[in-house]
C-alpha cells in the first residue's frame, strides 16, 4: 500500500468507509459531515473522534477549511433503479448541487464521489451530464468509473460509479485504476467453510440424457456446473429457481397452468410492461381446456391473484374530483384506462399520487368501474422472493449480493450439495436445506467483512439499525484502491502554495 501525508474532509460520511480507507493510506481527516445519529455515534465510537468534528448538514455548511481530498458518498436513492429513480425531482438529488458548491469553494487538490450505478443509466443521461458539467465549471478535470467491489477484495456484487477529479490536468491525465485482483476473496472465506474437494469441482456434469451441463456464471464461481444459489421466484424459470408450486402441495395440472402464465406474461401481446397479467380469455386462447374454477383454485392457494386491470369511465359529469382523480381521468383514452399504463407513467411518481387509492376513490364516487379482471402471480416483487426468502447462497459461491440499507431476504447455507444432474441438485436443496431450515441470514461480523470493514467494527445491536448503516456504506477496499491511484499521480507532492 502506498502511503503519504494528506488531509481530507468526509461529506455524507456514514459510518466511515472513506475515513478508514484514506486513514490506511496516510490521510488525516479534519472534519466530516453526517446527519444520521446512528451513523454519527458509530463513526465517533470506532474512530475515537469528537462529535465536534461533525460539520452537520451539508445544506448548512457555508465554508470548509483547506484540505487535500474531498470525499462524498452522495445519497443515492434518487438515482437508484431499485427506488423511484426520480433524480433531481427528488430533494435528495439536489444534494449534488450542495456538494459541488463546497468543492468549488474549498478547492481541494482532488476528490472522490461515489454513487449507485443508476446515476449513469441512460435514463439519467441528462442529469449526469449536468453533474459533470458543474464539476468542470468548478475548475476540475474529472472522469468516472463503474466498479464492482468484487474485483477489489470483497465477496460482494456491488457495482457503483466513482467520479474522480483533480484541480490540475496533469494529475488527471496520470490517474489510472489499479488492475483487478487476480486472487479474490470468496463468500466461503467469510463463512469459514472450506470448498468441496478438487476432484468434484473438475467432474464434467451431465444431465439425464448424457448431455454436458452448461456452466452457469450468475454466481461467478463456475465450480461444478451448477448455480451456486437458489432463487425463490415465480416470475423467472431456471434449474435452480424455486417456485411457490414447488413448495406448496399442488397437482401436475396446477403446475402446468402456472408455467403457462410464466411463459406468456412477458409477451408484448398482453401489455406494455416487462410482465403482464392475463385474463381468463387469454388463458382459454392458450389452452382451451382451462376452466375458471382452476384459476380460482390457484387464487385460493395464494399462488395467483386477481387484478382489476381495465377501467371505464361511467360518469363524465362528476364535478367533485380532487387533483389526483383528475390526473387519472385525464389519462383515459375513449373513456377507458389501463392500470399498468398509469403505473408506467412518470407523472404519478413525481406528484406522489397513489394510483390504487385514487382509483378506489373514483369507484366509490361511481365515476369509474372495472371492465376486465386479470390473473397474475401473487408474489410479483422479485426482491421479496417467496415466503420471506429471496435467494439462498451456497458456500461455494464467490459472491454475496449487494448489501442494502433495508436488508434483503437473501440467506446463506453452510452445507454443500453434490448431485449428478439439475433435477437431483434442486431436489436435494429442497429436502436437505430448505425443508430442514439449514440456512440463515448473514451475521453482523460477516456483513462488516463483506464491505471490507474489520469484523470487530462496532455497530448497533439491532439488525435493522446495523444493516442500514453497513448497507449505506462504501466498500473500504475499493476506496483504498482509488486513494492509492490518486497518490501515485504525485498530486500531493506539490506544495499548497502552488494550488
Amino acid at each position: 500500500m502506498v502511503k503519504t501525508n494528506f488531509t481530507f474532509i468526509d461529506l455524507f460520511s456514514g459510518i466511515g468507509g472513506f475515513k478508514m480507507a484514506l486513514n490506511n493510506n496516510g490521510g488525516k481527516c479534519i472534519g466530516f459531515s453526517e446527519i444520521n445519529k446512528d451513523a454519527i455515534n458509530t463513526y465517533c465510537k470506532n474512530f475515537k473522534v469528537s462529535y465536534s468534528e461533525n460539520f452537520g448538514s451539508i445544506t448548512k455548511i457555508k465554508k470548509l477549511p483547506y484540505h487535500d481530498i474531498l470525499t462524498a458518498g452522495v445519497p443515492c436513492q434518487s438515482w437508484s433503479i431499485a427506488g423511484k429513480n426520480l433524480g433531481f425531482d427528488d430533494d435528495r438529488g439536489q444534494l449534488w448541487n450542495d456538494t459541488i458548491y463546497l468543492l468549488q469553494q474549498s478547492k481541494p487538490k482532488a476528490f472522490i464521489f461515489e454513487n449507485v450505478k443508476g446515476l449513469v443509466d441512460p435514463r439519467n443521461k441528462k442529469a449526469f451530464s449536468y453533474i459533470l458539467e458543474r464539476i468542470k465549471k468548478a475548475g476540475y478535470f474529472a472522469s468516472y468509473h463503474v466498479i464492482n467491489s468484487f474485483d477489489y477484495g470483497v465477496p460482494q456484487n456491488r457495482i457503483r460509479v466513482y467520479i474522480i477529479g483533480f484541480k490540475e490536468k496533469e494529475f488527471h491525465d496520470k490517474f489510472k485504476l489499479q488492475k483487478v485482483l487476480e486472487k479474490k476473496n470468496k463468500l466461503g472465506d467469510i463463512l469459514g467453510v472450506k470448498p468441496i474437494e478438487k476432484e468434484i469441482h473438475n467432474n464434467i456434469q451431465r444431465d439425464l440424457f448424457g448431455n454436458i451441463v452448461s456452466r452457469k456464471t450468475m454466481s461467478l464461481s463456475n465450480t461444478n456446473g451448477f448455480n451456486d444459489y437458489f432463487l425463490f421466484n415465480d416470475l423467472r424459470n431456471g434449474e435452480t429457481t424455486i417456485h411457490s408450486w414447488d413448495i406448496l402441495e399442488t397437482t401436475k395440472r396446477q403446475k402446468q397452468i402456472c408455467l403457462l402464465l410464466l411463459r406468456n406474461r412477458r409477451k408484448n401481446a398482453y401489455g406494455k410492461l416487462d410482465g403482464n397479467p392475463l385474463s381468463y380469455q387469454h388463458f382459454k386462447l392458450l389452452d382451451a381446456t382451462i376452466l375458471q374454477d382452476e384459476l380460482d383454485e390457484l387464487v385460493n392457494l395464494q399462488i395467483l391473484k386477481t387484478e382489476e386491470y381495465i377501467f371505464k369511465i361511467i360518469n363524465t359529469e362528476y364535478e367533485d374530483l380532487n387533483e389526483s382523480e383528475k390526473e387519472i381521468i385525464s389519462k383515459s383514452v375513449d373513456n377507458k384506462f389501463v392500470i399498468d399504463d398509469l403505473k408506467n407513467n412518470r407523472v404519478f411518481k413525481v406528484k406522489k399520487i397513489s394510483i390504487v387509492k385514487t382509483i378506489k376513490s373514483l369507484k366509490e364516487k361511481k365515476v369509474v368501474t372495472c371492465v376486465e379482471i386479470r390473473y397474475d402471480f401473487k408474489n410479483t416483487k422479485i426482491s421479496t422472493g417467496l415466503y420471506g426468502v429471496n435467494r439462498v447462497f451456497l458456500p461455494s459461491s464467490n459472491i454475496f449480493p449487494t448489501l442494502v440499507a433495508s436488508d434483503t431476504n437473501d440467506y446463506v447455507t453452510l452445507k454443500h450439495i453434490q448431485a449428478s444432474n439439475h433435477k437431483e441438485y434442486k431436489s436435494r436443496f429442497l429436502n436437505e436445506i430448505y425443508k430442514n431450515e439449514e440456512f440463515r441470514k448473514i451475521t453482523k461480523k460477516e456483513a462488516c467483512q463483506i464491505q471490507g470493514f474489520p469484523k470487530e467494527f462496532i455497530l448497533p445491536k439491532s439488525r435493522a439499525r446495523w444493516m442500514k448503516l453497513i448497507g449505506n456504506s462504501v466498500s473500504v477496499p475499493v476506496i483504498e484502491m482509488l486513494c492509492e491511484s490518486i497518490i501515485k499521480t504525485g498530486v500531493f507532492e506539490i506544495k499548497k502554495d502552488n494550488v
